[in-house]
């Protein structure tokens, strides 16, 4: 089973991929984590890939490609792959296929979680984590049953992301719909992308996304 999960940020694509990961056996590639292990490995790819980086630059397309393509070969993707954070522009997509050809296979689909702009910036711009264990809390949904301590492993010291802001969450949703969004009707034309309620509950969105992969 081969996947892209695709949303603006806060989606819920991150923990939708983990889901899909521990229950159907398949590996979460996210490209910013390839990048770092690339690096860390010191291989000729990883080498050219942190010389870029360090001049400040973006890695291209290309290398990402070869990356995806080296980790998708690897045992540990037998049972396949959810792409996460990769293809964000057409010309990215357009090379995936082509890569995913060469070894003679290709997606078997692309899932949209659609959400309401308005109601993603307060779900991400009210999120907040124990400075601790990591458990997430929310403004509005989900605070701490007595305030100022986790229910989780008592810390008393919580931390906000900075680009969890209301401001710069309005400035990533801009983004993603300039950039990346034209890439849905790209997967549309090819009879592949489905949608789902991504603002439904979690476990919606799961039985949701069952219900695709099944029809698949």
């Amino acid at each position: 089973m081969r996947l892209i999960l695709l949303g603006p940020p806060g989606a819920g694509k991150g923990t939708q991929a983990k889901r899909l990961e521990n229950l159907r056996g398949l590996r979460q590639l996210a490209t910013g984590d390839m990048l770092r292990e690339a690096v860390k490995s010191g291989s000729e790819l990883g080498r050219e890939a942190d010389r870029i980086m360090k001049a400040g630059q973006l890695v291209p397309d290309s290398i990402v490609i070869q990356m995806i393509g080296e980790r998708v070969d690897g045992p540990d993707c037998s049972k396949g792959f959810i792409l996460d954070g990769f293809p964000r522009t057409v010309g990215q997509a357009e090379a995936l296929d082509a890569m995913l050809a060469e070894r003679g296979t290709a997606l078997d689909a692309v899932i949209e979680l659609a959400v309401e702009d308005a109601a993603l910036v307060g779900r991400i711009s009210g999120r907040f984590t124990c400075g601790n264990c990591g458990t997430l809390y929310h403004d509005e949904t989900k605070r701490p049953k007595k305030p100022g301590v986790c229910d989780v492993c008592g810390a008393t010291e919580f931390k906000r992301r900075a680009d969890d802001k209301a401001e710069t969450v309005s400035a990533r949703l801009k983004e993603y719909y300039e950039k990346t969004a034209p890439i849905l009707p790209y997967y549309k034309g090819k009879s592949i992308l489905r949608r789902v309620d991504g603002m439904a509950p979690v476990e919606e969105v799961a039985r949701q996304i069952d219900g695709v992969l099944e029809r698949v």
